[in-house]
Parts: structure tokens; sequence; C-alpha cells
């Protein structure tokens, strides 16, 4: 017979939530890895002593952390998602007829925390990662990337000169509502020439992106994130981001260290305070940090001499620009002057700071001895007088050239790209980083800190350790030798038995 179910949607009187969440889900497993119970402590003086109750803060951090393991971005979502599952339901301490708080709290109260509470709960989780043997410490791998901000690229503002009021729109509306940022008069005159002197250039780009080239970070701002960068990466639009720079242990890729930069700097800025933080950290639970993999982007002198300082080997690839030997030219170290090949001295005159914060050395030589050389044709065309540039960290860059030159520092290379490029894909794509849903600096680090714990909550409930048990025993030599001579006897015996049992089974008769 034909069945057909028929739901009466009847009020039910015993139900309990827990019978309800299998022993192997992933929200009760979590619940028991974690102890929450510290984070009381934590935002204690956060909080008034009278008035009405807040959220928990333990449900807060538990909400928000559900938001990352299951890739939801906006809060509102978070709620009508938690509201649906019973094993989330449980893990947030609610019964199923008890309302959820509003999206709006979870705002406020994310507001309120500091960062401090959030990377105390990261060393929390961190340290029982260390506890269970997924770190190792010594060797770690360093990248970041950009993340999408909370606010658009096309209602970026101009920059007024220092005393000048009323903000405009980049389509010439004006916001006077909006917060001002201001820049220096002689700056913002010299990026309008520079920009109008491209724009007047023959070319497809004149007319074609006209737009894009006039929005940058020294003439525009976002009003709704003032600290959001216009960036780029290749093969991608601009847009406003935030650059979120991490350190993943390549022991069993757990997330080390995680924080947010500016989008408008290079990479290599941001390396001194990623390896405090992490040198903190790793020192806390006494491992030692030998190794740093990182990629072209870090390639800074500073970043060199800082890292043989504190005694750590960095295996970051030198920038293409750098060559050990320049072509032509030799160096005589005792005068600190290079030698054409005219013979003509170029001398040390002056240092300089380049767009990365690195000092260099400029030598050059006489302009008389230049104008009258017959090889200023092919050695300087355009120019008056030959410039030679060489770094003040010209040693340590040595030495990182000869190490990347290596076996050893070509298959590290290989160990970087297979350790803190995934992290960064399932951040972005799993992990609900793809974009902000807060706005301001403080509050992105935030967010990257709860998606790098939820990341390595990950790794500590997957992980199993692989105990091998061994019963091999060793025999005393004639014993060895006497069993293996009764196992080819043996053999030798039983190779006709079962030639003739098989040839009777072929040929019985019935």
């Amino acid at each position: 017979m034909q069945g057909k179910k028929l739901f009466l949607d009847k009020e039910v009187t015993r139900f309990r939530l827990s019978e309800r969440v299998p022993p192997h889900n992933l929200y009760r497993r979590l619940a028991e890895l974690v102890d929450w119970s510290f984070l009381y402590e934590e935002t204690k003086a956060l909080y008034s002593r009278t008035g009405q109750p807040s959220l928990d803060p333990v449900v807060f951090f538990k909400l928000v952390l559900v938001g990352r393991l299951e890739n939801l971005v906006s809060d509102r979502r978070l709620v009508e998602h938690c509201a649906l599952r019973l094993d989330i339901l449980w893990f947030l301490g609610y019964e199923v007829d008890e309302e959820l708080p509003w999206h709006s709290t979870i705002s406020r109260t994310r507001q309120l925390f500091p960062a401090a509470v959030f990377e105390r709960l990261f060393d929390h989780v961190f340290a029982q990662c260390v506890a269970r043997g997924l770190v190792a410490g010594d060797r770690q791998a360093v990248d970041s990337a950009p993340v999408k901000a909370n606010a658009s690229l096309d209602r970026v503002c101009e920059k007024q000169p220092a005393g000048v009021h009323g903000p405009f729109l980049a389509t010439g509306e004006p916001a006077s509502t909006m917060p001002v940022v201001t820049a220096p008069a002689h700056l913002l005159r010299r990026e309008a020439a520079r920009q109008a002197k491209r724009r007047s250039e023959p070319g497809p780009l004149g007319a074609q992106h006209e737009k894009a080239r006039l929005l940058s970070n020294k003439t525009h701002y976002s009003p709704t994130d003032p600290d959001a960068r216009i960036s780029i990466k290749p093969g991608k639009a601009r847009a406003l981001n935030y650059l979120c720079s991490l350190a993943v242990d390549t022991a069993k890729g757990v997330i080390s260290h995680v924080q947010a930069d500016f989008a408008d700097s290079r990479d290599s800025l941001h390396l001194p305070q990623l390896l405090t933080g992490l040198q903190r950290r790793l020192r806390a639970h006494e491992l030692r940090l030998r190794d740093v993999l990182a990629d072209a982007g870090y390639a800074n002198g500073r970043n060199y001499a800082l890292l043989e300082a504190e005694q750590v080997t960095a295996w970051i690839p030198v920038f293409g620009q750098y060559k050990p030997e320049i072509a032509g030219f030799a160096y005589d170290p005792r005068r600190d002057a290079y030698t054409c090949a005219a013979g003509k001295d170029l001398p040390f005159h002056r240092y300089n700071v380049t767009a990365d914060g690195d000092w260099v050395k400029l030598y050059w030589a006489a302009y008389s001895d230049c104008q009258q050389c017959p090889l200023k044709p092919t050695c300087v065309p355009g120019a008056k007088r030959k410039q030679l540039t060489k770094t003040i960290y010209d040693a340590a860059y040595r030495r990182a050239w000869q190490r990347q030159q290596t076996r050893r520092g070509q298959r590290l290379r290989r160990v970087r790209q297979s350790t803190v490029e995934p992290v960064f894909g399932n951040l972005l794509h799993h992990y609900g980083l793809r974009r902000m849903n807060v706005r301001g600096l403080a509050g992105a680090h935030k967010t990257m800190l709860l998606t790098a714990v939820a990341y390595n909550l990950k790794k500590l409930l997957k992980y199993r350790p692989q105990q091998h048990i061994s019963l091999a025993m060793a025999l005393p030599q004639p014993l060895l030798a006497a069993q293996t001579r009764a196992g080819r006897r043996n053999r030798c015996t039983e190779a006709p038995t079962r030639a003739l049992a098989k040839w009777l089974l072929s040929n019985r008769t019935i």
C-alpha cells in the first residue's frame, strides 16, 4: 500500500536538544574541545556593575566563529542561519523556543571588545595546537593577500588642501556630511601635474582609462571607510582593500600569526611587525624560530639584516633589480669607489632612501669625465653622467642571493607555495574572508583574527596522531638460518603434493 506522510504541526511536550545532536557533530566536538570560560575574565572590565544584562561574551564569540565556519559574512544571515540549526543552537546554549540576539547587538558587541580580547582567543587556540603537536615553530611561511573593504570605489572623495572644507565625490557631487580628509597642498599640486602629464601623453590609456588613472590614494579617500586603501592586484580591477598578512607553520599548516595592514604599502614594510608578534607567541611556548620563508615581495635589506640579528635564516628570493656584480665596473672596497671600463672613478657621494625604506649609497662620475668619454653613447646615452646605486645591506643581500641558488633554497620555495597559498585560498573562499563586514583597520584586524581562529579549530578537530606499534623481534642468527632452511624444505615437499591433488580433482569421475 502506498504511504503518505501527514504533517500535523503538533506541540511537542518532551524534547531535549542535546539528544538531537550526535557525538560526531562538528559543534558538539568543538564545545568539548575549547574551554570558553576564560573569556568572562578577559571581558569583565568592559562592563558596568549595574544595568541590564548584556549579551553573553561567550555566546558572542561562538556566534561570530559560527559565521566564519559557515562562510557567512552578513550578521543578519548569520542569525537566520543559526535559528534553523539544532546543533548550532545547542552549541550556543539556546533552546528551540528562545530568541537569538539581534544582528545589531552582535555589531555593537564587536565594536565594544578591543582587539586584545580577540588576540587572547587566538593565543588560547594556538596553545592547544602546540599542546597537540601541530606546531613545530622552527619554520614559518609568510605571505599576504588583499581583502575587499566594506566600501565602494564609486563613492570616494577628493582630498582637500589643509584648511579647506567641503569634500566632493568622484562624480563631482558635494558631500558636506562626510568626514574631511586633508593633504598638504604641494603634494596635491604635484600629483595633479603628474596625472595631467600622463593624460596628455599619446597612447591607448589616455581616453579609455582616464577615470581609473585619476583615482589614487594621494588624491582620494573613502568617506565610508577612511582606513581602506585603493589597491590593484595583477589581473583584477582596482578596489578598496585591506591587506591580510599571515605566518603559517610548515609542520601541519597552522596559522601562527595574522595581522591587518594598509593595502597601499609594500609587503616588505610589514615584516618587522609580523616578526615581533610571531616571536612573542613562539617564545611564550618555548619554540625557537629558525627559518622564514617568503616571496620576493618581502625582499628588503632591512629585513635581511633584522632576521640575521634575530639569528633567523631568511629564505626570501632577492628582488630582480639586485645584481651581485655590476657588469663593466670594478669595486674597490678600500677606497669605496667603482672604476668604469674607461678607467674613470665613481666615488661614493651620499646616501638615499628608496620607496620601501631601504638605504642605498650613490656613486657617480665627474661630469667632465663622462662628457669627454668615447663610451658615453652606449654607457649613459640620455644622462649627463653615470650614476650607480648600492644598498648598505649588500652583504646581507649577497648571502640571501647565494642561499636561493642552492638546492635547499629551491626546495623551500616550493614548500612555501604549498603551505601558505592554500591557506589563503581556504580563508578567502571557505571562511568568509572574501569581503569585510566591518569598517576600520581595527575591525579588519578582529575579523582576520576570528577567521584564523576558525581555521586553527578545524585543524585541531581533524588532527589524528598516527601511532605505529612495532611487533618486530630480533632473532639470533643460528635460529634464523634454521628457520630459513626449514621453510625451503616445506616449499619443496608441498609443491608435488599440491600438483597431485590438482590432477586428481581434474580427472575424477562421477
